[in-house]
């Protein structure tokens, strides 16, 4: 039987407020270190976001208010930035840094930007979420992979 855990969390830095509704197989807590490890079929949705993996590590501060989320195991993801670009993808290991709204993706990267059909292949990317940018890195000896659409100007002869 999966545990159910809601949270609500504000983040005052942001003067907002996120429901994060979590589903995983077990979880286990340790208050006074500041963190929550949930394991088996882990899903959390926030707003539009969602993130799914075998284990998830949640690190909060002394308020309690989430500092930084690592994903790994069979990691998938979809996620919206603040200027509508969705994005969906999988990786090994996320690390989600919400202060910041920044994602960072390991090894087997495989992140699409849906609205403008790009999609990065890579062994890490980042996915600023505030401000719309993303780069990649190739590991030692395999390159990225960008494709993506380009219109078709044909002049007229």
């Amino acid at each position: 039987m999966k545990y159910l855990l809601f949270i609500t969390l504000i983040f005052n830095s942001l003067l907002i407020s996120e429901e994060l509704k979590i589903t995983a197989k077990e979880f286990k807590t340790d208050e006074k270190a500041g963190i929550t490890t949930l394991i088996g079929d882990v899903n959390i949705i926030k707003s539009s976001d969602e993130i799914n993996a075998s284990k998830i590590t949640i690190y909060t501060n002394e308020k309690r208010e989430p500092t930084k989320f690592i994903a790994q195991g069979d990691v998938s993801f979809y996620i919206q930035t603040d200027d509508k670009a969705i994005y969906k993808g999988v990786a090994n290991k996320v690390i989600y840094l919400p202060i910041k709204k920044e994602y960072h993706f390991f090894k087997d990267v495989h992140l699409e930007q849906i609205n403008d059909k790009k999609i990065i292949i890579g062994e890490e990317v980042v996915l600023k979420t505030i401000d719309g940018e993303a780069y990649a890195k190739g590991a030692n000896k395999e390159p990225i992979i960008m494709i993506f659409n380009m219109p078709n100007n044909k002049e007229k002869e």
